[in-house]
């Protein structure tokens, strides 16, 4: 069953109405098929955009829905309940405009935001590099001026939407130090830019995740995106928005999980009784959704703290923390919650278990945003 939501108004709730609508319909028959043949759904992205659905947190005037970050969230969440690929992807998506939508120029915003909001363009996120994962300061793909273009030379690692993007938010070094970090706005078919063969992976396997290989790449000067030097801190902001929207999908996959667990037990019956009468599956259940019900508030928390222009950084670690770590624990009660039904292919509970994986890892492993947490509390 969905869950349940306490939305800020109607036309919160009549969008959260659409979103559902749309997911039941228009995502959730596909997800098995997509995920099974590693195939990149493309024309649901296309379909989200011509919703709206793309450009939701963002101002009207470049075509943005001008929701509340915390609706956009929930928004995300029915998405990533139907489909996770999806809904990482709109995540990616989202993140890959708040550089231009926060530190670009008028002219920039005017430029290129409008397409990027509009649903035909496909946006990714270039930061991490094979060895500058979790430590952004020591990446090494360097940008050097050319006359009016920046020669971009290196590589990137663990690209969303790596070779299916429009364009990437990428963060290259101009200089030497953490401050010689900076943001390039790069189109996908730029010459001297391509895409390795996709990653194989463990799951999300509809999401085509690349390294990016510059050689020489040439990049107009004018997508420089804010200062030189500015890209770390460019970088960081993003990504204290970006856990928000991870640890949203994260609670949709659980909420997922949730349901079908609780649907199988109603209907499998074992002693004469449907299992979720025996007090092992009731209490198995019970922590499941208290583990959902508990992560959906850490991100609200801090998504209305970052609409009222508070201080949220801490919160964004602490919800894709719990989040995350739910989901993982979530999704893997569901397959015990199935028993040996749940180890097969025939039931999407050892999908989502192998999706729920990566979403501690990516967007800063867990153990980071343990270290993130700390330090704040440190510093007061």
């Amino acid at each position: 069953m969905p869950a349940e939501r306490l939305l800020p108004d109607t036309e919160s709730q009549d969008l959260i109405e659409l979103t559902r609508e749309i997911a039941k319909q228009e995502l959730e028959p596909h997800a098995a098929e997509y995920e099974a043949a590693e195939r990149f759904p493309r024309e649901q992205f296309r379909l989200l955009g011509r919703s709206g659905l793309l450009s939701l947190p963002y101002p009207e005037h470049w075509g943005g829905g001008a929701v509340p970050y915390e609706t956009y969230l929930q928004v995300l969440e029915e998405i990533a309940t139907a489909w996770m690929s999806v809904g990482v992807g709109l995540s990616v998506h989202t993140m890959s405009c708040y550089a231009l939508a926060e530190y670009g120029s008028p002219e920039q915003q005017e430029r290129w935001l409008p397409e990027m909001l509009g649903g035909e363009l496909l946006g990714g996120y270039a930061l991490s590099e094979s060895q500058a994962g979790s430590d952004a300061a020591a990446l090494s793909t360097r940008a050097v001026r050319d006359g009016a273009d920046y020669l971009v030379t290196g590589a990137k690692a663990w690209i969303t939407h790596g070779g299916e993007a429009d364009y990437y938010t990428t963060m290259v070094r101009t200089a030497e130090g953490s401050e010689g970090i900076s943001c390039l706005h790069v189109a996908g078919d730029t010459p001297g830019l391509t895409a390795a063969p996709p990653e194989k992976k463990m799951g999300l396997t509809g999401s085509t995740t690349t390294q990016l290989l510059f050689d020489g790449a040439r990049v107009p000067a004018d997508r420089l995106v804010g200062a030189e030097g500015q890209g770390l801190k460019i970088a960081l902001s993003s990504l204290a928005s970006g856990r928000l929207g991870i640890a949203a999908c994260a609670v949709g996959l659980a909420q997922a999980a949730l349901d079908e667990a609780v649907g199988y037990a109603k209907q499998r019956s074992q002693f004469g009784s449907p299992i979720i009468e025996f007090q092992g599956i009731e209490f198995l259940l019970a922590d499941m959704a208290a583990a959902v019900e508990s992560a959906r508030a850490t991100y609200l928390d801090a998504a209305r703290r970052r609409d009222r222009g508070m201080p949220f950084a801490r919160q964004s670690s602490v919800a894709k923390l719990i989040a995350t770590d739910a989901a993982m624990r979530v999704t893997t009660d569901a397959v015990q919650v199935l028993g040996g039904a749940g180890y097969t292919r025939d039931f999407p509970v050892e999908r989502y278990m192998r999706e729920a994986k990566v979403p501690q890892i990516f967007e800063g492993t867990n153990q980071i945003q343990r270290m993130v947490i700390a330090r704040q509390l440190r510093n007061g």
